[in-house]
């Protein structure tokens, strides 16, 4: 904050003016200065600022209000309140009035430039956040998946794919590790189909005891077994006209894949116990985190209903190939814990993005998002420090202490030279508290070059 910030000083002493206007001037602040409140007033009215330090004690309009004010106004600048007669009531009441801080007179010039740098931090975090969100909006509305966001090239490629799948009935199988956001592609396909305004059902294959599995799936008519009272539809019949999720294919019995492959053939189902057939309108999309390919080599899963399922793949990407995406993922999670918590979305500082960086994310977006939750819960403020993570993020210093392949996950030079970049620079930014000042000495980079590689890497 402090390379061009534009500084706006409020003061009735002249002697504390000159004084504070030498000390930030020589911390790189553009300074302007003000004698009261009405001063300070008339100077926001010509210009914006970055900041603002303000006296409490002033004639014509003092610190409080002041910031009564500006907060009228609608104007956003972080803004740090002195006072030579400080009291907790004073300070307590400028920091409910919106001010950022607080310090007494007399101070030292460094406390002033480090209390001003925090203060141009928690701006720069607010702006980033905004930019964060504005991103998610934009691309939730190109893509249309609600949470699912990426704008490095292998999400970019991923979801176009998923709009051009959207479009048609084709039975779809959705692969990927555990913690990826299956689910969310299959909902996504829905809401971008012409099956939108219709039901969207999702059954978790390998949470339904085997026994109850085909009835629940294809329905059942009275008396098919003991408690079948009543013919009963089953989901196939509930989705009808709509789209049919089935998580977990690979935990699918023999017996009701059978019956499933049915289903997708002749478009009409069975129920158990039942002599008729029923005709249903369902599109359905698989999903498993199993290898289906060995599974079926192993004879656990029928050749004839892979290759019917299969007709479209769609594999979505693990977390650690798509770490540019890291930073919007967090803004994009931390509003949706914030929502179900009922609080404010905290902020990210370098120094916890750096950490979350480094990890490699064997649960997915999940573990992240579980992350997060925790983080959120255990802060106090409104930013999420390193403290705050689990306890095997917060310690974490390297991604991996044993082969370079696991390091760097590739043996790609390419790949591995990007890596180690990324990690280099989020390492220096970690240390340096966020200072890309002193992170572009410690790389040994100039300053603009970091700005550049920082938002190649999405830090």
């Amino acid at each position: 904050m402090a390379d061009g910030g534009r500084l706006l000083i409020i003061d009735d002493e002249e002697s504390m003016l000159q004084m504070l206007s030498v000390v930030t001037s020589k911390g790189g602040y553009a300074v302007t200065l003000a004698r009261n409140g009405e001063e300070g007033l008339v100077a926001l009215a010509k210009g914006p600022f970055d900041l603002i330090l303000c006296d409490l004690k002033m004639p014509c309009l003092n610190g409080h209000e002041f910031l009564k004010k500006i907060n009228e106004l609608g104007v956003e600048v972080p803004i740090v309140m002195m006072s030579a007669y400080a009291a907790i009531e004073d300070a307590v009441a400028a920091i409910k009035g919106g001010a950022y801080d607080f310090i007494t007179k007399p101070f030292k010039a460094d406390e002033v430039l480090l209390t001003l740098e925090r203060a141009g931090e928690h701006l720069r975090l607010q702006r980033e956040n905004q930019r964060l969100r504005q991103q998610i909006d934009d691309l939730q509305r190109e893509q249309g998946l609600d949470g699912m966001v990426g704008k490095s090239s292998v999400m970019v490629s991923f979801l176009k794919t998923v709009a051009k799948v959207a479009q048609y009935d084709t039975t779809a199988l959705i692969t990927g590790e555990s913690g990826t956001g299956k689910e969310l592609v299959a909902r996504g396909i829905h809401q971008k189909s012409g099956r939108a305004g219709k039901l969207f059902l999702a059954v978790n294959c390998g949470g339904m005891p085997e026994s109850l599995l085909e009835s629940e799936l294809f329905g059942y008519v009275k008396g098919a077994f003991t408690g079948a009272e009543k013919d009963r539809n089953g989901i196939f019949q509930e989705a009808n006209g709509g789209t049919l999720f089935l998580d977990e294919i690979g935990e699918l019995p023999p017996e009701a894949q059978v019956k499933l492959l049915r289903v997708l053939q002749e478009r009409e189902v069975r129920p158990v116990g039942g002599v008729r057939t029923v005709r249903v309108d369902v599109r359905v999309l698989a999903a498993t985190a199993r290898d289906l390919e060995e599974e079926v080599e192993a004879g656990r899963f029928r050749e004839d209903l892979f290759y019917r399922l299969n007709v479209i793949r769609l594999h979505v990407p693990p977390l650690r190939e798509r770490m540019e995406d890291l930073p919007l993922l967090c803004a994009c999670l931390l509003d949706r814990i914030a929502a179900k918590l009922d609080r404010q979305p905290p902020e990210l500082p370098p120094a916890t993005l750096a950490v979350l960086l480094r990890h490699r994310w064997p649960g997915n977006v999940r573990e992240l998002e579980n992350a997060l939750e925790r983080a959120m819960v255990l802060a106090e403020g409104s930013v999420i420090k390193p403290e705050h993570l689990p306890e095997n993020l917060a310690g974490l210093t390297e991604p991996c202490k044993t082969g370079i392949e696991k390091v760097l996950g590739t043996y790609s030079l390419k790949k591995g030279q990007r890596e180690m970049e990324r990690t280099l620079i989020a390492q220096a930014l970690a240390t340096t508290g966020g200072n890309k000042s002193k992170a572009g000495l410690l790389l040994e980079i100039s300053y603009p070059s970091l700005l550049s590689k920082m938002k190649e890497y999405g830090l």
